[in-house]
């Protein structure tokens, strides 16, 4: 079959694409910007990419016509808390519209558990994409589920930071509403299970694993896995908004995310039928098991994607194609340079900096940048990196968006995404003589911008100058 995947480079799509190619499927990848399809050079060589902002202006003779199946897996919760419910409506009847242009039979969407009456604007979302899909050509078939876990994923990112770092918590009272989570593996089992199969066509199916727990036993059931002491007290005067602070200061995820997981953690959602994996012959694994999986797959580096590389985790959400010609005029800058004797091994550590390995240099300092930045409303150090040494374009790396990476012409670019007065490239480059060049540029954004750049200067100094040394010596 030849599918359309559309958001090929989520959490879901981008371990749902090997999948398809394994079983022999044609794959048309949409995504917004190429660039951004972070995957090897043979997996992009085995399938067709097509480019599609589908909250723009729908154009004709975009995608192949002999499109047969269709995969929906996009939403926009993370990018607002206002108008993401505007946007998930508007995509949804864009992605009709480019459907029409096709001989799609089959269109397969992830959605959200809805079998409440009162609905967070999320999951009411959601349940609202899935109206407009039904009025699309084609037939459709639905998948409602909770909490999805897996190496990477936002709840379980989240329920891990929350428990690696807090021996005791003081909760609010959402943490005793219960969900059915799902381990990732059954999600991608359902989502290939239903792949051309004219029993699930115009059906909307729960689906969830063994399990249903309290928000409070997910994070206790975690620790005891990790062999983590934890202790959680809960109590009732914690708002919304004050969950959502504290969530966005202690985790990676952003404010805006913050505040839409929290109201929709108010919200139970257990699945009413299990029609799906009978019909399908599955059996769902334990939300332990699913744990156990996802840092096997965490201590093998084998985490093919994380919510954090999404251009919603950081501070701009525009494409940053245009921030790969670092300006000349009006900048301030800090160069730095050294012979190199082992060129290839100081590659590797440039292509190794950020996360847990650190930035080589006043590391301390590093952190408290990151501690500041997190307290005035940007994204702090706690989005890491998805891999020890493999970087893509378009990956986050600590309070960093990767601009460029090309290990061939051996230049690593990257575009800052904390809060700061202006906007600040950090740039490694190994030129032909083996002569590291490292720059950092900063384009002030007025007065402030300036005396900003100035009273870092003595960091500055210390900073890059060693970061430097210890990267061409490490």
């Amino acid at each position: 079959m030849k599918i359309l995947l559309t958001g090929a480079n989520g959490y879901i799509g981008m371990r749902l694409l090997p999948l398809l190619l394994e079983q022999g499927h044609e794959v048309v990848c949409s995504v917004r910007n190429a660039n951004r399809l972070s995957i090897s050079d043979d997996l992009r060589n085995k399938i067709e990419i097509v480019e599609i902002d589908f909250l723009d202006k729908v154009k004709p003779d975009v995608l192949p016509r002999d499109i047969d199946a269709a995969y929906y897996l996009i939403h926009s919760m993370s990018a607002s808390t206002d108008d993401f419910d505007e946007k998930e409506e508007l995509s949804a009847k864009n992605f009709n519209s480019y459907l029409e242009q096709t001989h799609c039979q089959q269109t397969i969407y992830v959605g959200g558990i809805v079998n409440e009456e009162n609905l967070s604007k999320h999951l009411w979302s959601r349940k609202n994409v899935e109206d407009i899909l039904y009025e699309g050509p084609g037939n459709l078939t639905v998948l409602r589920a909770a909490i999805i876990v897996g190496s990477g994923s936002a709840s379980f990112e989240i329920i891990r930071d929350l428990c690696e770092k807090l021996p005791i918590m003081i909760t609010p009272k959402w943490v005793k509403t219960r969900c059915q989570p799902i381990a990732i593996r059954d999600v991608l089992t359902c989502l290939t299970g239903v792949l051309g199969n004219t029993n699930c066509y115009n059906e909307s199916f729960d689906i969830g694993g063994p399990d249903i727990l309290s928000y409070k036993q997910m994070m206790l059931q975690y620790a005891k896995c990790r062999n983590l002491k934890l202790a959680i007290i809960d109590v009732p005067f914690m708002s919304p908004k004050l969950s959502s602070y504290w969530l966005y200061f202690v985790t990676s995820t952003s404010y805006k995310l913050a505040l839409n997981l929290v109201d929709s953690m108010r919200i139970e959602v257990i699945t009413k039928d299990t029609r799906l994996q009978e019909l399908l012959g599955i059996k769902p694994i334990s939300y332990v098991q699913a744990i156990d999986l996802a840092f096997k797959k965490i201590k093998q580096n084998q985490v093919v994607s994380s919510w954090k590389d999404s251009m919603v985790s950081g501070r701009f959400r525009k494409d940053l194609k245009k921030y790969v010609e670092v300006p000349d005029k009006g900048c301030l800058k800090d160069k730095q340079k050294t012979q190199l004797i082992d060129p290839e091994k100081t590659l590797e550590n440039i292509w190794s900096i950020g996360g847990t390995r650190g930035w080589y240099y006043g590391n301390w300092l590093w952190k408290v940048r990151g501690y500041l930045d997190k307290l005035f409303g940007g994204v702090g150090l706690r989005r890491g990196r998805t891999h020890p040494n493999k970087i893509y374009e378009g990956d986050s790396l600590d309070f960093w968006r990767v601009i460029l990476a090309d290990k061939k012409e051996k230049r690593l670019l990257l575009f800052a995404e904390m809060k700061v007065p202006g906007e600040a490239w950090l740039e490694f480059e190994i030129d032909k003589n083996n002569v590291l060049h490292q720059t950092a540029t900063f384009r002030p954004r007025g007065l402030w911008g300036r005396l900003y750049w100035y009273a870092m200067l003595p960091f500055h100094y210390f900073i890059f100058a060693g970061m430097i040394n210890r990267i061409a010596k490490a």
